[in-house]
């Protein structure tokens, strides 16, 4: 009798955690974007609090990990869900952050997960994949709305969506002022001229097992060699949740805000 009380109690616990977890969520719009194709993409926004009339608002593409990936629209928010609905946040840097999720079976930027993760092993030439043409067309709603500020457009991502960070900039560079890979790699020789203007932070933890920090190492020096805006920043004796000191980065916000395109 006492197991059963135990088993229910803990049952009646797990349902508030995750009615918690749905409410703490709650002023993320839930919506699903279908292509002209007949593709689509789920995908969660946030509005800045406040729109006044004939103001124009950055917007964040914000790129989850595999972990992430499914069909509940919901998972995508695990990492850096919360930093976006801080308060001090949403009224210093009012902006629409747009957070789509990968389906389960895919891999955003590559058809499946990359035999090799090692920078000079990643493909060279990956085919456009159905994910990343649905997300395009999905950002390119958001562009055409008078109220987002095209020269403010910035794209960040997170181990896979780190990956998909580096290809999204890589086959729309004109789009992006700034880009923040955390934890990704990308094969350097697609890194080309297009990506100078540009301006990169790259995050990696000097002892990730998962994805080796060689892969932001050679994306640096790649885009150094290009003389591209870039900053890296590795954390010593950390391993892959290298989001976690990144998002807590002195500047990390105030960094992001302040990257605007040329006209």
């Amino acid at each position: 009798m006492k197991k059963i009380v135990c088993i229910q109690i803990l049952l009646w616990m797990s349902c508030l955690i995750n009615v918690s977890a749905q409410d703490s969520y709650k002023e993320y719009e839930q919506k699903v974007h279908v292509s002209s194709q007949g593709d689509s993409l789920q995908y969660c926004l946030l509005r800045p609090e406040v729109e006044k009339p004939g103001e124009k608002y950055p917007l964040v593409l914000f790129l989850h990990g595999a972990g992430e990936r499914g069909n509940d629209n919901r998972k995508q928010l695990k990492h850096g869900g919360q930093m976006w609905l801080n308060p001090v946040n949403r009224k210093k840097y009012p902006a629409f952050i747009l957070l789509p999720q990968c389906p389960a079976e895919n891999y955003w930027g590559y058809e499946m997960r990359p035999n090799s993760l090692e920078p000079f092993g990643m493909p060279d030439n990956p085919e456009l994949t159905t994910t990343i043409r649905t997300l395009k067309s999905l950002l390119d709603t958001f562009l055409d709305m008078p109220q987002v500020d095209k020269l403010r457009v910035y794209i960040m991502g997170l181990s896979m969506g780190g990956m998909a960070t580096y290809d999204m900039v890589i086959r729309y560079p004109e789009i992006f002022a700034a880009a923040v890979p955390i934890c990704g790699t990308v094969n350097p020789v697609r890194i080309g001229k297009e990506l100078r203007e540009i301006k990169f932070r790259i995050f990696h933890g000097d002892t990730d097992s998962v994805v080796t920090p060689e892969g932001s190492r050679e994306a640096y020096k790649a885009l150094k060699a290009i003389d591209a805006s870039v900053e890296y920043i590795e954390f010593v004796g950390c391993d892959h949740n290298s989001w976690n000191p990144a998002f807590n980065y002195p500047d990390f916000m105030n960094w992001l805000f302040n990257q605007k395109k040329e006209k």
